[in-house]
C-alpha cells in the first residue's frame, strides 16, 4: 500500500516542488534585473549553466536508450530551444523588469488555460463536455484564469503585515506613475506565456519520438544558448559590457535558473508529462503566484492587498477543480475495458439463454 501511495503522490509532489523552484527564480531574477543585468545575457547564461550540468548526466545514463537523431527530431528540438530558452525567457524578463515578481507570477497563471486549449485541439487531452470530470477541468481552467485577473486588476486596501508595514515597493510606485510601462510589461509576459504553452505541447509531442529526457533537456539548453547568443549579438550590436558577470547577485540568478528552472525543470516536467500529460504539469502554475506573493512580502517588502489574497483563493479553487478532473480521467480510463468485459459476459449469458429457449421450443 505504501509503495502504491508513493507512486500516486510522486507526480503531485514533483509538480509542487517545481513551482517552488520557479517561485525562487521570480524573486532573485527580479533583484538582478533591477540592478542592471541584461535580460539577453541572463537567458544565455541560464541555458549555458543548464547545458553544462545536464550534458554529462545525459551522456552517462542515456547512451543505450537515446534514439537516433533524425531531421524531424532535430527540427522539433530546434523549435523547442527557440520557443522557451530564447523567446519566452527574454520576453518574460523584460516584463518582469518593469512590473513586479508577484504580477509576473500572476500572469503566468494563463499558461494552464492556454495549454489546456492547445492540448484539446491537438488531441493530447481527452475532453467530453457531457461528463462531470471534463466540465470540472474546463471550469477549473476558467476559474484559474479569473483568479489571475483578480490579482492583476483588483487592488483593494493594503493588508498591513509586520514586515511590510511602512514600506513601499519601488516597482509598485513606478506602476502608478507610468501605467503605460506596466501595460507593456503585461503584454510581454502574456506573449511569453503563449510561447511557454506551445513549448509544453511540443515537448510532450517530441518525447514520444525522443524519450531520452536528459538528452532532450541538454540539447534544448545547448541550442537555446547558441540561439540566444546570436540574438544578443544582433540586438546589442556587439556590446561587450553586458557580458560582464561577477561573484554577486548577477551570478546567482544565472546559475540557479539554469540548474533548477531549466535543467531540473525541463526534465522533471517531461517525466510528469509521460504519465499525466502537459495539462497536469501546467495546472500547478497558480501555486507559483501564491508562493511568490508570500516570499516577495518577506524578501522584497511587496505589500499584499485584498485583491491579491482574493485572487489567490480563487486560483487555488480552480487548481483543485482541474486536479479532481484529471484524477477522474485516470479512474475512468480503465473503465471501458471492464465495461466491455462485463458486456461480453452479459452477451454470452443472453446467448446461452436464447439457445436453451430455442432447444426447448423445438422439443415441444
Amino acid at each position: 500500500m505504501d509503495s502504491k501511495l508513493v507512486r500516486k503522490l510522486r507526480p503531485y509532489m514533483a509538480a509542487i516542488l517545481l513551482q517552488f523552484g520557479y517561485a525562487g527564480l521570480g524573486i532573485i531574477a527580479k533583484s538582478a534585473l533591477d540592478k542592471g543585468m541584461s535580460h539577453y545575457t541572463f537567458a544565455v547564461y541560464r541555458n549555458i549553466a543548464a547545458a553544462v550540468v545536464v550534458a554529462p548526466f545525459a551522456f552517462a545514463f542515456e547512451r543505450k536508450i537515446r534514439p537516433r537523431m533524425t531531421l524531424s527530431i532535430f527540427a522539433k528540438i530546434f523549435l523547442l530551444a527557440l520557443l522557451e530558452p530564447v523567446i519566452d525567457q527574454n520576453l518574460y524578463y523584460i516584463g518582469l523588469k518593469i512590473t513586479t515578481a508577484t504580477f509576473a507570477a500572476a500572469m503566468c497563471n494563463t499558461v494552464p488555460a492556454l495549454t489546456f486549449l492547445l492540448a484539446w485541439l491537438m488531441r493530447l487531452e481527452s475532453v467530453n463536455v457531457r461528463r462531470l470530470h471534463s466540465q470540472a477541468k474546463i471550469m477549473g481552467t476558467i476559474v484559474t484564469v479569473g483568479g489571475a485577473m483578480i490579482m492583476t486588476i483588483v487592488k483593494g486596501s493594503i493588508i498591513e503585515l509586520p514586515w511590510t508595514k511602512g514600506n513601499s515597493n519601488s516597482t509598485s510606485i513606478a506602476q502608478d506613475n507610468d501605467p503605460q510601462q506596466f501595460i507593456k510589461g503585461a503584454i510581454m509576459i502574456g506573449a511569453a506565456c503563449i510561447c511557454w504553452s506551445f513549448f509544453y505541447i511540443l515537448q510532450a509531442i517530441t518525447l514520444k519520438s525522443y524519450p531520452a529526457g536528459l538528452s532532450l533537456t541538454g540539447l534544448i539548453c545547448m541550442l537555446g544558448a547558441l540561439q540566444g547568443t546570436v540574438l544578443t549579438l544582433v540586438a546589442t550590436r556587439g556590446n561587450a559590457q553586458i557580458w560582464s558577470i561577477g561573484w554577486d547577485t548577477t551570478l546567482l540568478p544565472s546559475v540557479y535558473s539554469g540548474l533548477i528552472c531549466s535543467g531540473v525543470g525541463y526534465y522533471v516536467s517531461g517525466v510528469i508529462m509521460k504519465e499525466k500529460g502537459p495539462v497536469f504539469v501546467t495546472s500547478f502554475n497558480p501555486l507559483n503566484m501564491v508562493i511568490v506573493a508570500v516570499m516577495s512580502s518577506f524578501i522584497l517588502a511587496e505589500q499584499l492587498n485584498v485583491g491579491k489574497v482574493a485572487g489567490a483563493t480563487v486560483i487555488v479553487i480552480g487548481l483543485y477543480l482541474v486536479i479532481w478532473g484529471k484524477t477522474q480521467d485516470q479512474s475512468i480510463s480503465a473503465y471501458p475495458q471492464s465495461e466491455l468485459n462485463h458486456q461480453s459476459l452479459e452477451d454470452q449469458t443472453s446467448n446461452t439463454i436464447v439457445t436453451k429457449a430455442i432447444s426447448v421450443d423445438s422439443v415441444v
